[in-house]
């Protein structure tokens, strides 16, 4: 049996060759929006394919399976949950340049991209996120690898759609700190906006809307899709894809020992739970409640959603609040004892998943190799040249500095 049949648009590689048998369930394409004419691309990023009706329909390899569980653990086998698709090519880029845009803080100092960086995982490399006015927030920034498969958004799953959660970013006062009104003042002032929105939303007597903002970006986001990694390549049949450092790790990762894909489950690599684990908090940070303010519940107190490590290697720190620099620090955690790092007088009730593994030190380097081949940014959208707004990219060069 041969290697899967890939193909990365950015270089024109066919990475490894699986025979015909998957032809055309990847239609690929490197065409973007191109500046200054900013005409939206008319064909769907890699891994879409287009319909008659201009509409763009994930394919991937995990279709080809049935089952969404596995005995709970998430078989090499084991199908995605449901995609969000079905945008036309011209909404997704319409999306991505909006995504890098500026315009959309209050104060045009930073874009949805300044915490959700292509370079760092579409994370910022930081353990509380920075907002406007270089206000801290509490939390980092999860990845979007992959968000098209989510049913729940943010660390405390307050967000049911995408939709949702765009919206909050976009007028916390504290993060992008905008209004409707200000955003759409902004909007109509750039001339280049008007003719984008109505290339993607040609059928609206009114394009340029907030509904339309918040669908471009749901398009884009919906559109960063990662399942070319080497544990993918493995999981579809090509056993050398993994050497036998990593396939321990993997055995590793599926033990009733580790129970690492309990919570993480594969495909997807996480469960899309809420799970209480008693991550320490930042010295001389109170306790986060999690969970339990979105649901109302004490039994939630503390917890929070299970993440993706889809390209965990390229999103630390790790954790809701970065307490963990490396992978290896955040697999040590789960080595240390129950409750081992839980402050005295602080009731959490933790996920009954939480145990005492007592893993050995090669067997934690065999699990941190075997969650870096998870990593896969090969079909990674292009950063525009520059913004419809005109604004500057230079919130996106302090998004660089890791801190």
């Amino acid at each position: 049996m041969g290697k899967a049949l890939l193909y990365n648009c950015q270089n024109g590689a066919w990475i490894s060759a699986w025979g015909v048998l998957y032809t055309g369930l990847l239609l690929v394409s490197s065409t973007f929006a191109t500046e200054p004419d900013i005409q939206l691309r008319d064909t769907c990023p890699p891994s879409f394919s287009l319909s008659d009706d201009n509409r763009c329909s994930l394919r991937h390899m995990y279709q080809l399976y049935d089952s969404l569980q596995d005995s709970g653990i998430g078989g090499l086998k084991t199908a995605l949950p449901k995609a969000r698709d079905g945008f036309s090519p011209q909404q997704i880029d319409l999306g991505r340049l909006l995504f890098f845009d500026p315009i959309l803080s209050a104060d045009n100092s930073l874009s949805c991209a300044t915490c959700h960086n292509p370079k760092q995982g579409f994370s910022d490399a930081m353990g509380r996120s920075v907002g406007i006015g270089g206000h801290v927030q509490s939390r980092s920034a999860p990845t979007l690898w992959n968000s098209t498969f989510l049913s729940s958004f943010f660390w405390d799953a307050r967000a049911s759609s995408f939709e949702e959660q765009a919206l909050g970013p976009l007028f916390s006062p504290h993060e992008m700190g905008n209004t409707p009104e200000q955003l759409m003042a902004s909007l109509n002032s750039a001339a280049a906006y008007k003719g984008l929105f109505k290339q993607a939303f040609p059928n609206q007597k009114t394009p340029l809307s907030i509904n339309n903002v918040i669908a471009s970006l749901t398009a884009f986001q919906s559109s960063l899709v990662s399942l070319n990694s080497r544990y993918d390549q493995y999981a579809h049949g090509y056993h050398q894809a993994l050497n036998d450092n990593e396939i321990a790790g993997l055995n590793v990762f599926r033990s009733f020992v580790a129970r690492c894909s309990q919570c993480h489950t594969p495909p997807l690599f996480t469960n899309q739970q809420v799970a209480v684990i008693g991550t320490p908090e930042p010295e001389g940070l109170a306790r986060d409640v999690g969970a339990e303010q979105t649901f109302n519940s004490k039994v939630l107190r503390g917890g929070f959603k299970v993440p993706t490590l889809r390209n965990i290697a390229q999103t630390a720190p790790y954790m809701h609040s970065g307490r963990f620099k490396t992978l290896r620090e955040a697999a040590e955690f789960y080595t240390g004892g129950r409750g081992h790092a839980v402050p005295k007088g602080e009731d959490l009730l933790l996920h009954w998943h939480i145990s005492e593994p007592n893993l050995t030190s090669n067997e934690i380097d065999q699990l941190v190799d075997f969650m870096k081949t998870l990593s896969d940014e090969s079909f990674t959208p292009a950063t525009p040249k520059q913004a419809p707004s005109g604004l500057p990219f230079k919130h996106m060069e302090n998004a660089h500095e890791k801190t």
